[in-house]
């Protein structure tokens, strides 16, 4: 499936990258359908590229970098638009943004002090994902269906467990992060 010397499974990432600022541009526009349309392409392509790249053994290097990088532009980019737009709690994207910036500082702490690691997902960052997902997914559709006002418990609820999750996720980080320093030592 590698055309030429392009790699499928990157390009599909490079995409998602790219639609980062389209949907930004389309929440920032109240186009919360068409939004709607290119969140779930770019999640669609998500789960393809990582389908594609370990049935095609096109696992590249790149690709470990470009996915979590994609996938982090999406939920922080969407959340703080969102926030902005005063669609969904700004105290929700502080939580979810606050967690990847830690993550991103444990990284850099951990390569400044050369200390090797790998980072696998867990199933709580897993979960945490698919929540952060589902949240965007259901304010956009609900938006597009009119439906928020009369929804506002259930995106309550939605709300409480997210952060929760991503809470939890970034503790299990900051503890990770600390074993592996404490390895080293």
């Amino acid at each position: 499936m590698t055309v030429g010397r392009v790699n499928i499974p990157n390009t599909l990432t490079v995409l998602r990258i790219i639609f980062v600022p389209v949907i930004v541009i389309l929440l920032m526009q109240g186009e919360f359908f068409k939004a709607l349309i290119i969140f779930t392409l770019s999640g669609i392509t998500d789960g393809l590229d990582g389908f594609l790249a370990r049935i095609l053994h096109q696992q590249t290097e790149l690709g470990a970098y470009l996915d979590p990088i994609a996938d982090k532009a999406l939920m922080v980019s969407c959340f703080i638009t969102l926030s902005i737009k005063h669609v969904i709690p700004g105290w929700l994207s502080v939580i979810v943004v606050s967690r990847d910036c830690i993550i991103l500082i444990g990284i850099a702490v951990l390569a400044i002090m050369s200390i090797s690691f790998q980072i696998k997902p867990t199933m709580i960052s897993k979960m945490t994902t698919f929540f952060q997902l589902l949240t965007i997914f259901t304010v956009l559709a609900l938006h597009t269906l009119s439906l928020a006002t009369e929804s506002a418990m259930i995106l309550m609820g939605l709300y409480i467990v997210t952060s929760g999750l991503t809470i939890a996720s970034g503790l299990n980080y900051i503890v990770k992060g600390i074993g592996f320093i404490n390895a080293a030592s």
